[in-house]
C-alpha cells in the first residue's frame, strides 16, 4: 500500500479542522484516499474550509466541543453519512497564557472545558462508530513536557490528554483501537501568530534546534503515519513534533563556529 492509498475507504473526524494542524491534517486525509469530516464552531469558517479543500468527501458539521449535545448531533451525523469511523483526530483546542496569579476562574474553565473536557468527550461519543482497527491521535503539546512560563493552565489541560491517551490505550486496546498523541512545538499556525508578538520569534527560533518554526503541515505528516497501519504496533505513545525544542540545546551552528 502507497502512502496514495494508506486511507482508501477509510472516514476520518477531525476536531477543530477549519485551520492551522486540523486542516492540514484533514487536507493530508483527504490526499490519501479519506473521506473527512471536519467540525468547528464558525459557519462561516466551515465553509470557507470546505471551499478549499474541495470534493465530494469533505463534510463539515458545526458543532462546539464542549457541547455533548453538540457532540451527540455530531456522531448522529457520521454515522448516518458514512455509518463507521476509522480516525478520529481530537484536535480542537484554544490558548490560555498568562501569570498563575492573574489567571482568571473563566479564562481556568475555558481552557479545561475545551483542551479537556471536549477532547474526552470527543472520544467518548465517537467509540460506538469506532472500528476494530480504528485511530485516536490526540492533539497534545510540547508544554507538557518542559515548564513553560505564564503557560500553567494550557500546559496542564494538555498533560491531561497526554494521560488520557495512555489510560485510552490500555483501556481499547484490547478492542484493536490505537490511542497516541502529538506534541506540536511551535507550528506557524493562526494561534501561533495570535499568541506570540512578531518582535518575540527571533527569541524562539533561538530555542529550537532545528532553527525554524514548523509547518502545520510537518505535525499532519506525523498525524498520518499514528493513524494509518504504518503505526500498527504503536499505542499509548506520545510523539513530539517540535523541532529538537524539548530534547535538544540549540546552540552556534558548525559554521558559526568555523567563522568564530
Amino acid at each position: 500500500m502507497t502512502h496514495d492509498t494508506r486511507f482508501t475507504g477509510k472516514t476520518a473526524l477531525i476536531t477543530g479542522g477549519t485551520s492551522g494542524m486540523g486542516l492540514a491534517v484533514a487536507r493530508r486525509l483527504l490526499a490519501e484516499g479519506a473521506s473527512v469530516v471536519i467540525t468547528g464552531r464558525d459557519q462561516a469558517r466551515l465553509d470557507s474550509a470546505v471551499k478549499e479543500l474541495g470534493g465530494d468527501r469533505v463534510l463539515a458539521v458545526r458543532a462546539d466541543v464542549t457541547s455533548l449535545s453538540d457532540l451527540d448531533a455530531l456522531t448522529e451525523t457520521v454515522r448516518e453519512r458514512h455509518g463507521h469511523l476509522d480516525v478520529l483526530f481530537a484536535n480542537a483546542g484554544i490558548a490560555v497564557f498568562g501569570p498563575a496569579a492573574q489567571t482568571t476562574e473563566d479564562e481556568f474553565d475555558r481552557a479545561v472545558n475545551v483542551n479537556f473536557k471536549g477532547v474526552y468527550f470527543s472520544i467518548q461519543k465517537a467509540l460506538p462508530l469506532l472500528t476494530t482497527d480504528a485511530a485516536i491521535v490526540i492533539n497534545a503539546s510540547w508544554t507538557l513536557h518542559r515548564g513553560l512560563p505564564v503557560g500553567s493552565v494550557y500546559s496542564a489541560t494538555k498533560a491531561a490528554v497526554q494521560s488520557l491517551t495512555r489510560t485510552l490505550a490500555a483501556e481499547l486496546g484490547p478492542e484493536g483501537i490505537r490511542v497516541n498523541s502529538v506534541s506540536p512545538g511551535y507550528i506557524d499556525t493562526p494561534m501561533y501568530r495570535d499568541a506570540v508578538p512578531a518582535d518575540e520569534a527571533d527569541a524562539i527560533r533561538a530555542q529550537i534546534a532545528s532553527g525554524r518554526i514548523g509547518t502545520a503541515e510537518e505535525v499532519a505528516d506525523v498525524v498520518a503515519f499514528l493513524a494509518s497501519a504504518d503505526a500498527a504496533y504503536v499505542n499509548g505513545q506520545d510523539l513530539i513534533v517540535d523541532g529538537g525544542l524539548v530534547a535538544a540545546v540549540a546552540g552556534p551552528s558548525r559554521l558559526d563556529m568555523a567563522v568564530a
